[in-house]
C-alpha cells in the first residue's frame, strides 16, 4: 500500500512539474509575441494619401480621374508639390481639364509642376514666367548644338557679324556673347522636355525679357546667332566675351608709319637789275 502511495506521489510531482514547465513556456512565448507586436507598432510610419499615375502619361494629354489613384506615402517623404487631396487635383466646381506638362511613368506622383492648372493650355504660354516673352531663334546643325537641346535647357547666345561701316577701326568679322543662360522652352513645334531622340532643330524658342527680345531681334537681323549649351549643374556667370579676327589670329593693330618731315628750305630775296629773285641759303634755325 505504501508502495502504491509513493508511486502516485511521484507521478503527481512529475505531472505538476510538467505543467509548470508548459505554463512557463507558454508565458514566455506570449511575452515574446507581445514584444514583437509592440516593436511593430513603434515601426509604423504615419502616412498620407498621395495621388500617382495608374499608367504612363504623355505630354499634352488631358488628365482624367481614371488615370490616377491614391497610395499611402510616408508623411516625412511626400514630394514637394504632390497632390494629397482629390478636391485640389480635380476641383468639384471646375469643369475644365488639366493637361500633362511632363511625361510620367506608372506610379509616379502627380505634381503641380507636371500638370497645368484647370483649363490652362499645355503650350509654351504656360511655361512663360511673369514678365517674360517667347522669342524664336533660327538654328542649324552647327548653331543648334547638333540636336542635343531639350526644352528646359539653358543656353548662351552668341552674335557673329561685321562692324564695317560702323567704326573706323573695324577688325573683320566680330563675335560677341550677347545673352547668357537663357531658358529654352520649345524646340521647333514641341515644348515636350521628354524628347527621346536627338533631332536637328530649325527653330529654338527661348524665354527672355522684352529688352532681350529687342536685342536678339536686332542681332538676328544684322548677323548670325549661335547657341552654346550650359551644363545642368553649372551655376557660374559668364563674363563678357568678344572675339574678332585679329585677336583670334594674334595679329596686333597695324601702326601707321610716321609722316616724313618735309625738308626745310630757306631763301633770300634779291634784285638783279629789274628782276627780283629768291636765292636759297642755309637755314640758321
Amino acid at each position: 500500500m505504501r508502495a502504491v502511495f509513493g508511486l502516485v506521489l511521484i507521478v503527481g510531482i512529475a505531472l505538476a512539474g510538467g505543467a509548470v514547465m508548459m505554463a512557463k513556456k507558454y508565458i514566455g512565448e506570449y511575452q515574446a509575441e507581445l514584444n514583437r507586436e509592440r516593436a511593430a507598432r513603434q515601426a509604423i510610419v504615419p502616412t498620407v494619401p498621395v495621388y500617382v499615375a495608374t499608367r504612363q502619361l504623355k505630354y499634352g494629354e488631358p488628365l482624367t480621374e481614371d488615370a490616377i489613384r491614391a497610395v499611402k506615402w510616408p508623411v516625412n517623404a511626400v514630394p514637394e508639390g504632390a497632390f494629397t487631396d482629390l478636391a485640389v487635383l480635380f476641383p468639384p466646381d471646375v469643369v475644365e481639364k488639366r493637361y500633362v506638362l511632363r511625361a510620367m511613368e506608372k506610379d509616379e506622383a502627380i505634381m503641380v509642376l507636371k500638370v497645368t492648372a484647370p483649363g490652362e493650355d499645355a503650350g509654351i504660354n504656360s511655361r512663360l514666367e511673369r514678365g517674360m516673352r517667347a522669342f524664336a531663334i533660327p538654328v542649324d546643325v552647327a548653331s543648334g548644338v547638333s540636336g542635343f537641346l531639350r526644352p528646359g535647357d539653358r543656353v548662351d547666345v552668341y552674335w557673329t557679324g561685321s562692324l564695317r561701316g560702323l567704326t573706323d577701326n573695324a577688325a573683320g568679322d566680330f563675335t560677341k556673347m550677347i545673352e547668357a543662360g537663357v531658358k529654352v522652352i520649345a524646340i521647333d513645334q514641341s515644348a515636350n522636355g521628354e524628347i527621346e531622340a536627338g533631332t536637328i532643330a530649325r527653330t529654338v524658342t527661348v524665354a527672355v525679357s522684352p529688352e532681350q527680345v529687342a536685342a536678339l531681334a536686332q542681332a538676328r537681323s544684322s548677323g548670325k546667332l549661335s547657341l552654346s549649351l550650359v551644363g545642368a549643374a553649372d551655376d557660374t556667370i559668364a563674363a563678357a566675351i568678344e572675339v574678332n579676327q585679329r585677336s583670334l589670329l594674334g595679329i596686333s593693330e597695324i601702326q601707321a608709319a610716321p609722316a616724313k618731315a618735309e625738308e626745310q628750305v630757306c631763301t633770300i630775296r634779291t634784285r638783279r637789275g629789274a628782276e627780283v629773285v629768291d636765292l636759297p641759303i642755309p637755314c640758321t634755325n
